[in-house]
């Protein structure tokens, strides 16, 4: 209740995890479409962030019989820019991936840098100011990993999320931003890991600093909003595989490509978000859509498959488990509804 008093729409985190809660069957199953969901429609708390509400008495609903459940806070529509500072134990990775856009010279010793308090710390003392994790101006918590939030407002631009120096858009090394598109732990908020504590007296995120905004916007975190308003729509980047997949059955440059090319880049967009991506959902429709197409003709099952386990490799390497389960799932139920060529049962 107080997260939803200032603004800031929640929804309920699965009981001691800092994830949502999971879907109910229906959301489960093959070939769901969110935008279509009763269940969000009735105010249930299915699609994790997409979920999230200032309703006092759907809050009370959700969290009156569930007290063990955490506090997501879906951060677009709060406007709030997290960052998300990791002190995880891993190998350096190469200098031009500490800070994306900043080259290191081979004579600057690394020695002593580990973990993302040092890469923002660097990157804040480049701009001579001092370090956002230092920033007592502003709402910051603790995470049980030893790590740091430090919440800021957006200024009403829409700012997106990134991960670490992933592929994509990226600050720095093991700092992640939570923004448009993603959620973040509200303090308070308990896991088995421990629990997410406010650091100092201040509760509320201050403005986005004018350094770090610039920051942001140079490493490819804000939408370029004019530019998509003034353009008129047109087909996503059609992505290799999934080009070479539908001109392989003669689907040429048409519709069927484009419908394809589309689902499985929202697919490979989940890079840039680690948690709050719905990227479940969005691999479950690009197969059930995948699956549609391979029943009308436009491709074959053997190359919609490898097309969607490229994309799912790109936002989540090394679950090919899981995404192989999800896959198979979502063909298996287009299979049994094709498409035509305008992307129709």
């Amino acid at each position: 209740m107080w997260c939803a008093r200032q603004g800031w729409p929640v929804h309920p985190l699965a009981a001691g995890r800092k994830t949502p809660v999971g879907n109910c069957d229906a959301c489960r199953a093959p070939g769901h479409d969110r935008r279509s969901c009763a269940c969000l429609r009735a105010g249930r708390w299915c699609h994790g962030f997409h979920a999230a509400t200032l309703d006092a008495d759907r809050i009370g609903q959700w969290w009156g019989p569930r007290p063990d459940l955490g506090v997501g806070v879906a951060a677009g529509p709060a406007d709030l820019v997290v960052i998300d500072v990791d002190a995880h134990e891993r190998e350096l990775p190469g200098r031009d991936r500490l800070l994306p856009g900043i080259g290191i010279s081979a004579g600057i010793d690394l020695t002593g840098l580990a973990n993302g308090f040092h890469t923002l710390g660097v990157l804040a003392a480049l701009r001579g100011v001092g370090s956002p994790a230092d920033d007592a101006s502003t709402l910051r918590v603790r995470t049980p990993s030893g790590g740091l939030h430090v919440w800021y407002r957006g200024g009403g631009r829409r700012w997106q999320c990134s991960t670490g120096s992933g592929s994509g858009r990226a600050l720095a090394w093991q700092v992640d931003v939570r923004a448009h598109g993603g959620y973040i732990v509200a303090p308070g908020t308990v896991t088995r890991a421990g629990v997410y504590r406010a650091v100092g007296a201040v509760r509320e995120p201050a403005p986005l600093p004018d350094w770090l905004a610039r920051e942001l916007q140079r490493t490819g975190h804000l939408a370029p909003e004019a530019t998509a308003a003034a353009a008129p729509a047109g087909p996503r980047p059609v992505p290799p595989r999934a080009r070479q997949a539908v001109l392989a059955a003669g689907g040429g440059g048409g519709v069927a490509q484009r419908v394809l090319a589309g689902v499985l880049a929202e697919v490979a967009a989940c890079a840039a978000v680690p948690e709050g991506a719905a990227f479940s959902e969005k691999l479950n429709r690009a197969a059930y859509t995948a699956g549609g197409l391979v029943a009308s003709g436009h491709l074959t099952e053997a190359d919609a498959a490898r097309a969607l386990r490229e994309a799912a490799d790109r936002a989540r390497p090394g679950q090919d488990g899981r995404c192989g389960a999800i896959i198979r799932g979502g063909l298996r139920a287009g299979l049994a509804r094709p498409l035509s060529p305008g992307g129709r049962v």
